[in-house]
This record gives C-alpha cells, sequence and structure tokens, in this order.
C-alpha cells in the first residue's frame, strides 16, 4: 500500500502543468518545485474499500513564502530587425499563395471531374437514346415485314379460294349441261 502511495505522490508530481512548462524552460527551477510539491502535499492510503484502492489527498495551504518561488522570468527577447520581419512577412505570404495555388488547383480538378461525368452521362444517354431507337425502328420494319407477309399469305389464299371456286364452278356447269 506505500509503494501505490508514492506512485500516486509521483504521478500528482509529473500532472503538474507549471513543472512541465518550467522543466520546459529552466530545468533548474524543476527541482525547487517538485522539493515543494512534496512539502505541500500530504497522501492517506484509506483501507476501506473492498473493490479497489483509496487515497485522501491533502494539500497544504501556499505559503507567502512559496509564492516567491513561482515567480518566473521571461527568457529575454530577441532583437528582431526590419529586414528579419519582412523576411518572415514574405515567407508568410508565399505560404499564403501556394496555399490558395492548391486550394484554386483542387478546385479546378473537381470541377473538371465534375464536367467529365457530365460529359459521360450525356455520352451514355446519347447512347441509349440511339440504340432505342434503333431498336425501335428495326422492330417497326419487323413488324411491317410480318404484316406483309400476313397480307399476301391470305390473299394468296383468297385468290387460290377463288380459282377453287371457278373450278367448282365450272364442274358444276358441265355437270348440268351433261344431265341437262
Amino acid at each position: 500500500m506505500a509503494k501505490t502511495a508514492i506512485a500516486y505522490k509521483e504521478k500528482m508530481k509529473e500532472m503538474s502543468v507549471l513543472s512541465l512548462l518550467c522543466s520546459c524552460l529552466y530545468p533548474e527551477t524543476r527541482k525547487n518545485l517538485v522539493g515543494e510539491f512534496q512539502a505541500g502535499m500530504e497522501v492517506k492510503p484509506i483501507n476501506k474499500r473492498a473493490s479497489g484502492q483509496a487515497f485522501e489527498v491533502i494539500l497544504k495551504p501556499p505559503s507567502p513564502v512559496s509564492d516567491a518561488a513561482h515567480c518566473v522570468t521571461s527568457p529575454p527577447k530577441k532583437d528582431v530587425s526590419l529586414e528579419d520581419i519582412q523576411k518572415k512577412l514574405e515567407a508568410a505570404e508565399d505560404r499564403r499563395r501556394s496555399q490558395e495555388a492548391q486550394v484554386l488547383r483542387a478546385l479546378a480538378e473537381k470541377r473538371e471531374h465534375e464536367r467529365d461525368v457530365v460529359m459521360k452521362a450525356m455520352e451514355e444517354n446519347s447512347n441509349f437514346s440511339k440504340m432505342a431507337e434503333e431498336k425501335l425502328t428495326m422492330k417497326m420494319e419487323q413488324i411491317k415485314e410480318n404484316r406483309q407477309a400476313y397480307l399476301a399469305s391470305i390473299m394468296e389464299r383468297l385468290q387460290e379460294k377463288e380459282r377453287h371456286a371457278q373450278v367448282v364452278r365450272r364442274n358444276k356447269e358441265l355437270r348440268e349441261e351433261l344431265t341437262a
């Protein structure tokens, strides 16, 4: 249980944003803050939980002396010349132009793709219309040919019946003449 309390204490040290900031800027102040955290925090394990471990963290109020230690001076500023500022502005302007050009290229590609899609759809629609028209024309021609063949066969049968009827009438007339 004591090991987990120490581990929890260490975790609290790691989570401190102030210590992280100070360790990045001033590595020597980290040592002071770590010592301060150990002095300003008390961790008591509680054995009341059956499902796991529980801790009570007691933070001591900050003392007026510790406020002075937290005061961090800003790093010395570099002297920035007009040329440096102009170079940075030109670089920023170049980046902006490059980004605008990239966006315009992407838009142009998108428009070209849309145009290609529309052209392909129109071409497919045109091809479909032509194919449907040709199919319909062929079907109508086939129907016309079938109708003409059907009418020709009906006319042939009618003529055949008419010839047969004439033969029958002639035979009937010849029989009547022979019997009369």
